[in-house]
């Protein structure tokens, strides 16, 4: 059972969470516009 957990589980978990991340990003941005000092 660990090892179902180790090997197949715990990485798709942790591709699930960075990618969901990396789209909650991309989302902000589209919506609020990147990051940095704000135009003139």
């Amino acid at each position: 059972m660990f090892a179902l957990l180790a090997i197949l589980i715990w990485p798709v978990i942790a591709v699930g969470v960075v990618g969901g991340y990396g789209f909650l990003v991309w989302m902000w941005q589209l919506i609020f516009g990147p990051p940095g000092p704000p135009s003139p």
